[in-house]
């Protein structure tokens, strides 16, 4: 037999189960199921790196290790295939996304069937294709005739509350949503309604509807965009320009959902982590709306929800939202030049940059008053980004002495910092939060403890019809719309100007050929383009396209029942696999991917089209492999003190000058480098100084293609012939330069090696750090890879790449063969009775094996087979009885090897799978004898054995009635023994 080739062996494995279906789930099975679960990747065109198959490879060994249980496995595997990376690749090629995001799969597909996964990959799903996202509008348009009826918890059809219109028009209805977004009516005004004006009756209330929202408008890839795409005011996929703005937009009501989101985290097992983000997320507060009359404007009020409406007559501002209502109406003329400014400023911040950025006071005075509600004293209104208008009222009562952000707010503008209660410590430095004490300048609430004022301030609002209790959420309804082309049509069509969602059997509507990707030249979304795109020939389609996660939602759901045309999946299939058991996936999902799911399940439960109370049962997030980034230090100029920004030629020459003089290690010499580009080598960069006519010189980081570095030392041919830019580039090091490829050496001596920095970071192609399974796969083999990443630490952490580790683990693989395989020879298996010793060696990894899987430890699974194999090893065991279940236990992790083991020890090809974990038996790993240490007076003496049932009592005599008093006792007499069973043995003298 041949020494092991796993490339050899693995191409076989990989083949036949793909031929026999090997891992084919079954929706009928007797056996008890277990739904794994991963989330499904976006096939990007750089493929996987070493990275992204971690939680495949854990998810893959649970999967494997269920099967050995015997249970019906359902592992399945798709793709998350519309998205805006293809969009955008197919606005600069002209290449259709479909044709990108078919190549894309076809790479990820044949990376993963070569890692071995047991995946089920007949039920494969695409998002993009219209059989799958066919059930993405059927549920979008349930959504669409639905709306939350708060009587009685749960959303129902829209014609239960059209017959309530009828019954009783709008009156008494309990219903999610904004009520100052409807109108109120009698039955008899809507029984003589039109059609149009019923819709618009009934649209406020639809859990998909159409508002003007504030969004993420990208101006140069025509579409909005989400928090998660922002990043500093600019679109995170090519740095354009991000500005908030007012639009229509599709929505979709999961604040009906808040609460039951909220109470619905305590049943599930995930990380607490996870949970508390969404906890924080979802917000909810217990507090109050209270209105703030507007001086000058009669009937206009401002509402604002504070949970501290006991600190009220504090209130000594009111600050807006820029984006807010009613900006234009309260701005005085002497300050609308300040104000428009201001909100134009504030359009190129994203939300997130405003909510995070607490050190920098902003803001502008509108030149309006409100009216404390309370003691009707003048309280200026203000505008500030730090309030969102997409988050409560988009209005803040400021509190400047209970409130820190208020503080610096009122500090940087001079305003008012009232004390409120008696327990406020040090005004004079830093706002006070207290809810001890009793209030003072506090009107009706004076003297008065924090629950007593809270109650008797909500009463009195009530009464005057200025305010009432209310339970807030931070959590803010889901913009539905984005205006590109590379999504799920939304099935909206418009009579009349009036959104229909288009009818159930006239799905999917598929996405229409058009000539380019990119919005029309009137402002159009790209749909915009598709010629005689009408619904029944005649009537306007909705032009936006659904956002990513409208398909990853449900995408779980149709994995149980891919082929059914007739149904998003089948009853009895839903029900046999109810919920997912174990989802793997990353903690980045928490607040998107991961709360959008739980909302669309909650919804279908209330349809009464699925059967258990979540989604996803558990859920563990797989830590980060990071790469070493290899790092080079390019050499730039700083401006002379005497240039001005303005001195555009002068600051042009500055920046333009080669290198005259350089200063080194105390000496200092002229330098004839005709180029700026001078690189200087990691182990001199810190006593590096530049004195070329300028101040001081600056030293920027440049990542380095890892494949052009080998132990720090950077491959110079390598890195120029990829950067055709360089032309007469300079590299200084310790001992001297290089120049158009000659090496000048310094007349102090020193390294002529050029170093790089290694820096731990995100594996990423940006970073050049990205090391490509298929290179190691090719090299060590996918099992060696399986373990090697499982290997590197506890699933949960983060975690260094390191390619040379690896070698060990396909050490260890080589050494299991031959157990097997003496010498790489042929098969050497024997039918003789197992020792004691090589029982307990095996029953030792049957126990841990399974303990550690349980608990999703496989770092030290891993560890546990190489001390097993080196155990083995040295008892030379050969012996079926202990090789044979220790294939099945390592077929999880190694299945390429474990399958072709299997069948040379006489088993049916491609059966391992299905074998039966092996039993474990704690008798083999009792101890027949104990070695215990003999001490006298707490020094050890020597070691004895006994045997492991002898007593206490039994081995106290053994040592008197043996010569060790003799030998060690210098004569005395024992005063005692004492024995600590299984531990060691004292003897006081």
């Amino acid at each position: 037999m041949p020494a092991y080739r796993p490339q050899d062996i693995e191409k076989k494995w990989q083949d036949h189960w793909q031929q026999h279906h090997t891992f084919r789930a079954d929706n009928s099975s007797d056996k008890p199921k277990y739904y794994v679960l991963d989330m499904f990747p976006y096939p990007s065109g750089a493929g996987l790196h070493v990275g992204h198959p971690l939680g495949y490879i854990a998810s893959d060994i649970v999967s494997r290790y269920q099967r050995l249980q015997g249970r019906n496995v359902l592992h399945p595997m798709g793709f998350d295939s519309f998205g805006l990376p293809a969009e955008q690749y197919a606005i600069q090629t002209g290449q259709h996304p479909a044709v990108t995001t078919e190549k894309n799969i076809e790479t990820y597909i044949r990376q993963l069937q070569q890692l071995g996964f047991s995946y089920d990959w007949e039920r494969e799903v695409r998002t993009s294709d219209p059989s799958y996202y066919k059930w993405t509008q059927w549920i979008f348009l349930k959504l669409f005739n639905s709306w939350y009826n708060l009587d009685t918890d749960r959303a129902e059809h829209i014609r239960t509350l059209q017959e309530k219109f009828a019954e009783n028009g709008s009156a008494g209805i309990r219903a999610a949503g904004d009520d100052e977004d409807r109108h109120d009516f009698t039955a008899g005004q809507w029984q003589s309604f039109t059609e149009k004006q019923k819709l618009a009756a009934i649209l406020p209330y639809r859990l998909a509807y159409q508002q003007d929202t504030y969004v993420n408008w990208c101006a140069a890839l025509g579409t909005v965009l989400s928090n998660d795409e922002v990043k500093d005011g600019l679109s995170e996929r090519g740095g354009y320009p991000v500005e908030r703005r007012l639009m229509p937009q599709w929505n979709l009501r999961i604040t009906a959902y808040a609460d039951r989101l909220l109470k619905g985290l305590d049943t599930l097992d995930w990380p607490d982590a996870v949970k508390e983000m969404q906890r924080n997320w979802i917000g909810k507060s217990i507090g109050a709306e209270v209105s703030f009359p507007v001086q000058g404007h009669k009937g206009t009020v401002i509402k604002v929800y504070t949970t501290r409406v006991d600190t009220i007559y504090g209130a000594t501002f009111l600050v807006l939202a820029p984006e807010h209502e009613l900006v234009d109406t309260l701005t005085t003329p002497d300050q609308r030049g300040a104000v428009d400014e201001y909100i134009a400023a504030t359009k190129r911040r994203s939300e997130r940059d405003r909510m995070a950025d607490v050190k920098t006071v902003s803001g502008v005075f509108t030149g309006a008053y409100a009216q404390n509600p309370v003691d009707g004293t003048p309280v200026p209104i203000w505008l500030a980004d730090y309030v969102l208008a997409g988050y409560g009222t988009g209005a803040v009562m400021a509190v400047p002495s209970g409130d820190q952000r208020d503080y610096l707010f009122a500090k940087h503008f001079d305003l008012p910092i009232p004390a409120i209660s008696d327990a406020q410590k040090d005004l004079d430095q830093q706002a006070d939060a207290t809810k001890e004490g009793r209030y003072i300048n506090s009107g009706i609430v004076n003297g008065m403890g924090y629950k007593e004022a809270t109650a008797t301030l909500i009463a009195y609002l009530e009464e005057k019809g200025l305010g009432k209790g209310k339970v807030n959420f931070r959590l803010r309804d889901a913009i539905f719309g984005r205006q590109r082309y590379w999504g799920e049509p939304i099935p909206i069509y418009y009579k009349d100007g009036t959104a229909y969602g288009v009818a159930e059997a006239d799905l999917p509507l598929v996405l229409p050929e058009i000539d380019e990707y990119k919005p029309t030249e009137t402002g159009e979304p790209p749909l915009g383009r598709a010629k005689d795109w009408k619904y029944k020939g005649q009537y306007e389609f909705e032009l936006s396209t659904m956002p990513g996660w409208a398909g990853s939602s449900w995408y779980y759901l149709r994995y149980m029942d891919p082929h059914n045309a007739d149904r998003f999946v089948g009853e009895d299939v839903e029900k046999y696999w109810g919920q997912v058991d174990l989802y793997m996936g990353g903690a980045e999902h928490a607040t998107g991917h991961l709360l959008y799911s739980r909302f669309w399940y909650l919804f279908l439960k209330d349809l009464g089209l699925v059967t258990a109370n979540e989604p996803f049962q558990k859920l563990i997030n797989q830590g980060m492999i990071l790469g070493v980034s290899e790092k080079i230090f390019r050499l730039g100029h700083a401006l002379p003190a005497s240039v001005s920004d303005s001195s555009a030629s002068e600051t042009k020459a500055a920046l333009d000058a080669p290198f005259t003089k350089l200063k080194f290690s105390s000496m200092e010499f002229p330098l004839d480098f005709p180029t700026k580009d001078v690189f200087v080598s990691a182990d001199i960069r810190d006593r590096f100084r530049d004195t070329a006519g300028v101040s001081d010189g600056t030293l920027t980081a440049l990542h380095v293609d890892i494949s052009q570095v080998e132990n720090n030392k950077l491959d110079l041919d390598k890195y120029l012939a990829s950067h055709h830019d360089l032309k007469d580039v300079v590299f200084i090091c310790a001992g001297g330069y290089w120049q158009n490829g000659n090496f000048t050496a310094f007349p102090f001596g020193g390294s002529d090696v050029f170093l790089t920095n290694s820096e731990v970071e995100k594996m990423s192609k940006s970073k050049y750090n990205v090391v490509n399974p298929d290179v190691l796969i090719d090299k060590f083999g996918a099992d060696a890879l399986r373990l090697y990443e499982m290997f590197l630490g506890p699933l949960e952490q983060f975690k260094p790449w390191n390619t040379n580790g690896i070698t060990g683990v396909g050490t260890f693989l080589k050494k299991f063969w031959r157990l097997f395989h003496p010498e790489d020879g042929a098969l050497a298996v024997t039918d003789e009775p197992a020792s004691p010793a090589e029982l307990k060696a095996l029953h030792k990894v049957i126990q841990k094996v399974a303990q550690d899987i349980e608990k999703f430890s496989f770092n030290t699974s891993v560890s546990t087979f190489m001390i097993a194999v080196n155990e083995l090893t040295a008892l030379g065991t050969r012996k079926r009885a202990i090789l044979e279940p220790l294939v099945v236990l390592l077929s999880p992790f190694a299945p390429h090897l474990a399958e072709e083991l299997w069948e040379e020890l006489g088993h049916f090809p491609g059966s391992i799978s299905y074998a039966q974990y092996p039993e474990f038996r704690e008798e083999y790993l009792v101890e027949a004898n104990v070695t215990y240490p003999v001490a006298i007076n707490g020094k050890v003496r020597e070691q004895r054995q006994f045997a492991a049932t002898a007593t206490a009592a039994e081995i106290e005599t053994a040592i008197l009635e043996s010569d060790f008093l003799a030998r060690f006792g210098e004569g005395k007499t024992p005063k005692k023994v004492v024995v600590v069973p299984g531990r060691m043995v004292n003897v006081v003298v």
